[in-house]
């Protein structure tokens, strides 16, 4: 028995069923679309079985991209969950049947409210096909499937389709990175869409900072309490007029000064990269890609030194990834 055989042939069998489906959309695709976009309540996204593991996560999917959608289970919708429908809703019903008596059993309730339905269905003369507003045609040949009976190509045919009606309407809606931001707050764009520099960064008694009057001795002292491997330098206006790194301190090393009583001027980088407490978290990232440098200095509008950003503070963020 050759495995890795039979995985690319299946693999290949679902990927073959949504690309015959991708040419027979038409239409009902867009009417689709147009009723999700319209809609002034919430989508309703019901099935049974595999069919209701695909309309769970097509709601997810819509959830995500900024349009409210709940899935029912059609089975606890026959035994008091219809009161999730409302008359300004639409429902989306998956069954690649058509026939599923408990998708089949709610919907005279639906039909009775006036409530819109677009069906998921392979096939196109089933109850569900016949009652729906909108039919998406989701048929998948027979040989397609184990015994013709096992639910795997047209299980991931529904779920493509709900992704792209999904895809459709976030663009039709101009939904942008943004807006998805604000539904995946915990995720890696939801924290570079939300996370700021003041969030992020080490202040007060934490922020590394001397005078530009004080000696090599102090600096590091300074930038070892700290354990950034840097400090800010200002002038006794206490704005910022440079920045010692690890890097400068082996640079100041190697050309042979060795006397600690030495000015910080010496050693540290003048004018340097620098950011604002209200900058975005990864525009900040971005300023330290760009010029090839791990900390940031941190100034108000008055350019005097509120903090330093470390891109350490960025990975245990989530905001690199």
């Amino acid at each position: 028995m050759d495995i890795i055989k039979i995985i690319k042939k299946e693999l290949n069998l679902e990927a073959d069923a949504i690309k015959q489906i991708a040419d027979k959309i038409d239409e009902n695709a867009q009417k689709a679309v147009n009723l999700l976009f319209n809609c002034k309540g919430k989508i309703i996204v019901t099935g049974m079985g595999k069919t209701g593991i695909i309309a769970r996560k097509i709601a997810a999917t819509l959830s995500s991209t900024g349009t409210t959608s709940i899935f029912l289970h059609a089975a606890e919708g026959i035994h008091g969950d219809l009161g999730l429908l409302q008359k300004n809703d639409v429902v989306i019903a998956v069954s690649y049947s058509g026939n599923t008596p408990e998708v089949v059993s709610i919907i005279p309730y639906i039909k009775f409210n006036k409530i819109p339905i677009i069906a998921l269905t392979g096939n196109l003369k089933s109850k569900l096909a016949k009652s729906a507003d909108v039919v998406i045609d989701c048929f998948v040949p027979k040989e397609y499937e184990p015994f013709g009976l096992v639910p795997t190509a047209s299980t991931t045919v529904a779920l493509a389709i709900g992704d792209a009606l999904a895809v459709a309407l976030l663009k039709k809606r101009n939904f942008k990175e943004s807006d998805f931001a604000k539904f995946h707050p915990g995720g890696t764009i939801g924290k570079k869409m939300i996370y700021r520099v003041s969030d992020l960064m080490h202040k007060e008694d934490k922020n590394p900072i001397i005078q530009d009057d004080v000696k090599m001795d102090k600096v590091i002292l300074e930038m070892t309490s700290k354990g950034l491997g840097c400090t800010n330098v200002i002038n006794r206006e206490g704005k910022l007029i440079g920045i010692v790194t690890d890097g400068d301190l082996r640079r100041f090393l190697s050309k042979g000064y060795t006397d600690l009583n030495l000015s910080v001027s010496k050693a540290m980088t003048k004018n340097p990269q620098q950011t604002t407490p209200n900058t975005l978290a990864v525009d900040a990232l971005n300023l330290m890609e760009e010029n090839k440098i791990t900390m940031l200095p941190v100034v108000d509008e008055n350019g005097k030194s509120t903090g330093m950003l470390h891109m350490h503070d960025l990975i245990d963020a989530g905001v690199v990834g």
